[in-house]
């Protein structure tokens, strides 16, 4: 087994090895796949650098929590899963808090409660939380309560109907591809909005308000007799309801002398 000083060796740009034993790799580096690598090769980096420094801290209490070189690259792998939003002085500040307040090394849960103390989480929700959240919201992105900006741009760079079209299974490992992108993005000062939706303005109370007046005055009823036999030009062309309240309207209509009613709004001759 390699020496903490051999663990800890950095390469040219300041980051472990990468891999601190050469048997326990962060997931398959053969696998391949149509979507992008769901583990860049800098959070494997990272993840390398927290368990080294987890050994060098805790010493045999680290090594009793592995049997297997199998069972160091498999909890490698969810850490790297779960860590892929931070950046290094982040997870260098949640390690320095590891050791002044930790025993045993923690889980990856306990892990990133730590980050949200120590202020590494700015508020980010998890990647599954961001993901279903995207999903929920995906019919209608635009002026819903997003839980955080940048759940909301993931999703838009994901595909908002691949998100409610297609499974998880293809859809997963894209949308935390983008997620991881854009959280680094936010974190190193990038900032982000949500679109608001934008007003549209809706005329036609107004136009009916106005031909029920000028139509009022031409068959010289007052306005709020035109607006009761004109009721039924609120509802939809076509409808039943619609011919049902005309013909009480020419029922009313006639008993005033009034012939024929519009059909719809229109102007006045």
């Amino acid at each position: 087994m390699k020496t903490p000083a051999e663990i800890l060796k950095k390469t040219e740009n300041g980051l472990p090895q990468p891999s601190w034993t050469s048997k326990t790799p962060i997931g398959s580096e053969s696998q391949t796949s149509a979507t992008p690598e769901v583990i860049s090769l800098e959070t494997k980096a990272m993840v390398n650098m927290i368990f080294a420094r987890f050994m060098a801290i805790y010493g045999h209490k680290f090594k009793s929590c592995f049997e297997t070189q199998d069972e160091i690259r498999i909890a490698k792998r969810e850490w790297a899963l779960s860590l892929t939003s931070y950046d290094e002085s982040q997870l260098v500040r949640a390690v320095d808090r590891c050791k002044e307040t930790l025993a045993w090394m923690p889980t990856v849960s306990e892990f990133l409660k730590i980050l949200e103390e120590v202020g590494a989480g700015d508020g980010i929700p998890s990647v599954r939380a961001a993901y279903i959240e995207a999903c929920r919201f995906s019919h209608d992105p635009v002026g819903k309560p997003w839980s955080h900006p940048v759940v909301y741009h993931a999703g838009r760079e994901t595909g908002w109907f691949a998100l409610k079209s297609e499974e998880e299974r293809t859809t997963f490992g894209l949308f935390r591809y983008h997620y991881e992108l854009v959280c680094r993005r936010f974190r190193a000062g990038e900032s982000f909005d949500i679109p608001q939706p934008k007003g549209v303005t809706d005329n036609r109370d107004a136009t009916l308000y106005a031909f029920i007046k000028q139509w009022s005055e031409s068959q010289s009823i007052t306005q709020e007799q035109a607006s009761s036999l004109l009721y039924y030009l609120t509802k939809p062309e076509g409808t039943r309801v619609r011919a049902s309240l005309k013909k009480q309207a020419m029922e009313q209509a006639a008993r005033l002398g009034i012939d024929e009613l519009p059909d719809q709004v229109g102007s006045v001759n």
